[in-house]
């Protein structure tokens, strides 16, 4: 498997993705995407498998502010070059692919990418279900979010890295 920074020619692919893993109120449009491939070009991870085909993704920018906020999601913001908190907007895995560890690694993949930058946390919102998830991979509850994204009940989840 190999990682790499999405580009447009991963569009298609990454759209797949992000229809097999969300519902309709929750997915990201087609032009959401191009607008987050180019404003977080350096926090936009993929990866592939052996035979290139991208696997699964992971995407957010890096900002002063602790938590998502909703209105990220239709204005993306632009990445701070150094420090701040890292976001995870995105992560999302092949149904073909899942329960493998390819979520757990592309984190890890992810907080290295964080760490160089040095980002004070990683930070993301999630349903309850898969909290358990994120607490496996180093990230604690802080409780329910101000979010109504999709209309759903959303819980930040956070990583101290530095």
């Amino acid at each position: 498997m190999k990682y790499d920074l999405a580009t447009m020619e991963d569009l298609n692919e990454i759209m797949d993705l992000e229809r097999a893993g969300f519902n309709k109120e929750e997915a990201g449009s087609e032009e959401v995407y191009k607008d987050r491939i180019n404003k977080l070009h350096d926090t936009f991870l993929t990866i592939k498998n052996d035979s290139g085909k991208l696997i699964g993704f992971v995407v957010g920018p890096a900002v002063k502010k602790r938590f998502v906020q909703d209105e990220m999601y239709d204005d993306t913001p632009l990445n701070l070059s150094q420090g701040g908190h890292q976001l995870i907007f995105t992560i999302a895995i092949s149904p073909n692919y899942r329960g493998r560890g390819i979520g757990s690694k592309l984190l890890s993949e992810f907080e290295n990418i964080a760490r160089k930058n040095h980002r004070e946390s990683i930070a993301l919102t999630c349903l309850e279900g898969k909290i358990p998830f994120y607490e496996k991979n180093g990230f604690a509850d802080q409780g329910v979010s101000a979010s109504s994204h999709g209309n759903e009940i959303w819980y930040n989840m956070e990583k101290i890295i530095n």
